[in-house]
């Protein structure tokens, strides 16, 4: 399935302060958009140039004391009109300007544009809302692998059902002479593949009869358990580490400094995160889906000690997710409910791409409690 993305929106980042700019800013290095091609570079061949690929690459942006403010998912484009060096891999260091996009949230795209403007200062970069003129699009579903295979598919390409790489698309990936294409979701593999194209055209490999609308898209990243934007990530008030940010790739912890990096760097080497975003099932005492609407924001509680076991952050249908304390979220009575609605069951599940030490750091700290 495809879908186009119509709460994301587009912000591009010109001049030659570029990097060092955002690298002050966000959780994860901008610097590697500087780095030389590498493994992780992919070099789709078209019939008469190389497309340079750099993979794209997530990130967030918080307050000075560390709480989530805006997430967004930074790409440099590929450019086969740029001077290749003397090898033929690659564009010769320093020919032309740097140039990255970042698909980000539309709901608060004029407040981060403010707030992007009011850091800038002298830097000489250009900040440029491009909205309407690029869409962000998301390909999922299928049988996309829980783990990484990454060592045997390019970062950037045209795919086939099962997250594989269908060699005979891989040049039809790009979406116009300017290079625009499919990339590997930077969070997980099992998210799929993400792009930026032209508003004024329909990404390469979307089958008219596989567009779906974005709320598809949500329910898939609701089983995954993965939260995207300001309002699934509490604005201000979200603690990324909770919200999984770490395993989503979107956090360098050896980077340097940047805005809001001591909480996340002293809350990272206490090494015990107690509650976590979940993926969340609704059931009724029968056992069937809830197909009430259950709010964000609804307290949930264990019913057998009666105390509160964290709150749901987002819902749709008999899905939803919630930040849990881990300690309550997988006890063997299963006793979650929703504070008010006794008779709706409520089932956090373990993702399964979450790394084996984020249970096992909790299962330590509360054997030492």
């Amino acid at each position: 399935m495809a879908s186009y993305l119509k709460s994301r929106a587009v912000v591009r980042f010109r001049g030659p302060d570029t990097v060092k700019f955002l690298q002050g800013l966000l959780t994860n290095d901008v610097r590697k958009f500087r780095e030389p091609l590498g493994e992780k570079t992919s070099t789709l061949a078209t019939p008469n140039m190389p497309i340079v690929s750099t993979p794209p690459m997530y990130a967030a942006m918080l307050t000075p004391q560390g709480r989530f403010l805006y997430d967004m998912f930074l790409y440099r484009p590929s450019q086969p009109y740029e001077k290749l060096d003397r090898f033929g891999s690659g564009p010769e260091s320093g020919s032309g300007e740097l140039e990255l996009f970042a698909d980000v949230d539309g709901s608060v795209l004029d407040e981060l544009l403010e707030i992007l403007k009011k850091y800038r200062l002298r830097s000489k970069v250009d900040i440029e809302n491009v909205a309407k003129e690029f869409s962000c699009w998301q390909r999922y579903g299928g049988n996309l692998s829980e783990k990484s295979s990454s060592s045997e598919e390019p970062e950037a390409a045209a795919v086939g059902w099962g997250g594989a790489v269908d060699p005979s698309g891989v040049s039809a990936s790009r979406g116009n002479n300017l290079g625009w294409q499919w990339y590997k979701d930077p969070r997980l593999d099992c998210l799929g593949f993400r792009g930026i194209f032209p508003s004024n055209t329909t990404p390469p490999s979307v089958e008219a009869d596989k567009e779906t609308d974005e709320q598809n898209y949500l329910l898939w990243r609701l089983e995954k358990g993965v939260a995207e934007g300001s309002t699934e990530i509490p604005k201000g008030e979200a603690i990324p580490l909770e919200y999984n940010l770490e395993g989503l790739n979107a956090i360098s912890f050896d980077k340097g400094c940047y805005v809001g990096q001591e909480l996340i760097a002293r809350t990272h080497h206490r090494g015990v995160i107690r509650k976590r975003l979940l993926p969340l099932k609704f059931l009724h005492d029968s056992g069937k889906d809830v197909e009430q609407k259950i709010a964000p924001g609804s307290e949930v509680v264990d019913a057998a000690s009666g105390k509160k076991a964290g709150v749901v952050t987002t819902a749709l249908g008999c899905c939803g997710l919630g930040l849990l304390r881990l300690e309550e979220a997988f006890k063997v009575s299963g006793t979650l409910t929703i504070q008010g609605l006794e008779d709706v069951k409520v089932e956090a599940i373990r993702p399964k791409w979450w790394p084996a030490e984020w249970l096992l750091e909790h299962q330590q700290h509360s054997a030492a409690s």
